[in-house]
């Protein structure tokens, strides 16, 4: 496992849709629907994206948005175009006074829009699953980042606009992998960018970093310690030590440590493991010495943070 396969576990969690969009001048919706990311694909047309308390951002065709977390925006076919729409959790649609639009605004399958020939076209993908696995990649994202078509040479946003519109068995999830596959393009081209990569990120190209980071990973109820991952990379303990909190920011056990408690997470969110099965899964011998760690890290026993999902 990787970071970008933690990311879709994490976000795919509660599920994903894609939905094509098709509109006439004038149209302005606000999007405050709290999904975690949400890519915009303009095929055709163009649109301005407008964040609350940031400036706008054109869009044209081939160009894609990627949005996090729970900022809310405005997009629209003129900056000046005041909202008639609302997007919310659960991608409900209505007007602004909470008229239901589900049914008003339905042109087809995955399509919805004013205008069967509209001007402006693009294909919205989103990913609705709350994560602490994900935490770490979506931190180093900002609220926004935009991919121009003429830095993104992508055959996948325009597969994506074609395929939306398909029906017929194996549709949804032959969809589903088709978003992951553009999220996770679009990602490694962002992070390939000089400044964008968080530290973590680029510490995994490293020849002896890289692979006790995917040892972290994939085995985190492995009894790791310094010593131990410095020999499964072929390195002295003082010299892996020193590299990998050079590059990574954090010492091997901080990292290990912070991997586990966010696998343990959302198996207490998504799953009925008993705390003491989650400990074992992640590492921790007892349930004491989970909920101890756990405690710390997010100030609620395991117990407590999995009330919460009820």
């Amino acid at each position: 496992m990787d970071a970008l396969v933690g990311l879709l576990d994490g976000v795919r969690a509660h599920g994903a849709f894609v939905l094509r969009m098709v509109l006439d001048p004038p149209w302005s919706m606000r999007l405050q629907d709290e999904a975690p990311l949400t890519v915009i694909c303009v095929t055709d047309g163009g649109a301005v994206l407008c964040p609350d308390g940031g400036e706008a951002i054109a869009l044209h065709p081939g160009d894609v948005a990627l949005t996090r977390g729970t900022a809310h925006y405005v997009l629209a076919d003129d900056i000046g175009t005041p909202a008639q729409i609302v997007i919310h959790p659960g991608q409900r649609c209505t007007t602004l006074t909470g008229e239901d639009l589900a049914f008003a605004m339905t042109l087809g399958v995955r399509t919805w829009g004013n205008s069967a020939t509209g001007a402006t076209r693009a294909v919205v993908g989103a990913y609705e699953g709350h994560s602490a696995v994900s935490a770490r990649l979506l931190g180093a994202l900002p609220n926004i980042a935009v991919l121009r078509a003429a830095d993104w040479a992508s055959p996948l946003p325009q597969a994506l606009a074609t395929e939306a519109v398909r029906d017929g068995p194996g549709q949804e999830a032959f969809l589903d992998r088709l978003l992951d596959l553009l999220l996770l393009d679009f990602l490694r081209t962002w992070f390939s960018r000089p400044g964008n990569a968080p530290p973590w990120w680029t510490a995994g190209t490293d020849e002896l970093v890289g692979p006790a980071i995917r040892l972290m990973y994939n085995e985190p109820a492995h009894p790791w310690t310094v010593a131990n991952l410095a020999a499964a990379v072929g390195s002295s303990r003082a010299s892996f030590a020193r590299r990998f909190t050079a590059l990574v920011g954090d010492s091997p056990i901080a990292f290990l440590t912070a991997w586990r408690l966010a696998l343990a997470a959302d198996l207490l969110s998504s799953s009925d493991l008993t705390v003491g099965a989650v400990a074992r899964q992640v590492g921790y011998g007892t349930p004491f010495a989970l909920s101890t760690a756990f405690k710390r890290a997010h100030g609620l026993s395991p117990a407590a943070f999995r009330a919460r999902r009820t």
